[in-house]
């Protein structure tokens, strides 16, 4: 799998591939980064399902055949309403220049080209939804709430972005060393105190049944 701006790669690399590619492409390439969405979730997206006030998008032809709402950001947001203004008959959100809902083969050949120019051929129009996905790990977003956006079936699924960057499981420990949470020995006017999650597990039981 490809990803742009991580620390595997750098983050000039998206904009170079932003750069050769067409106008439209380069819409879509930017929608993909911003929302996760699988190549046909994209491509099937009808302004019946975008809700420009609430900030929303209900997915409804997906990989598991479940309907799923996710919410949009600005970036989405100002792309939305910049395909607002001249709405295809068609109700598609992204189409061919005819109106009609946009081919498969057209965006990948279109991707293809773009990502040739600028000799990026390892990178997949997928990789777009991995990017996405390992962004808001880094970023520290729950697993919970990613595995929801992507739309996987279970959490296993989206295990392997922590696995990506284990940086992000920190704050798991680091929640420890507010205050209330502290654990550990403590200096009193009678001595040192040691909390019970310090001490032996049979001491410990006596201390919870004290």
């Amino acid at each position: 799998m490809y990803y742009f701006s991580t620390s595997r790669r750098p983050p000039e690399e998206e904009q170079r591939l932003l750069d050769a590619a067409l106008p439209w492409l380069r819409e879509i390439i930017i929608f993909a980064l911003n929302t996760g969405m699988r190549q046909n979730e994209i491509l099937s997206l009808k302004w019946s399902q975008v809700d420009l006030f609430r900030r929303t998008a209900t997915l409804i032809e997906t990989k598991n055949k479940e309907k799923r709402t996710i919410p949009i950001n600005q970036t989405v947001l100002e792309i939305l309403k910049s395909k607002d203004r001249v709405r295809s008959i068609s109700g598609y959100v992204f189409t061919s220049q005819t109106g009609s809902k946009l081919d498969a083969r057209n965006l990948l050949r279109a991707f293809y080209a773009a990502r040739k120019k600028v000799g990026l051929e390892d990178v997949r129009f997928h990789d777009l939804r991995h990017t996405f996905a390992t962004r808001l790990v880094q970023a520290g977003v729950n697993l919970y709430v990613v595995k929801e956006l992507l739309g996987h079936k279970s959490l296993t699924m989206t295990m392997r972005y922590a696995h990506h960057y284990p940086e992000s499981l920190r704050h798991g420990v680091e929640v420890l060393d507010n205050d209330g949470h502290k654990m550990g020995t403590e200096t009193t006017e009678t001595g040192s105190v040691e909390h019970p999650a310090c001490l032996p597990i049979n001491l410990l039981q006596v201390v919870v049944n004290a």
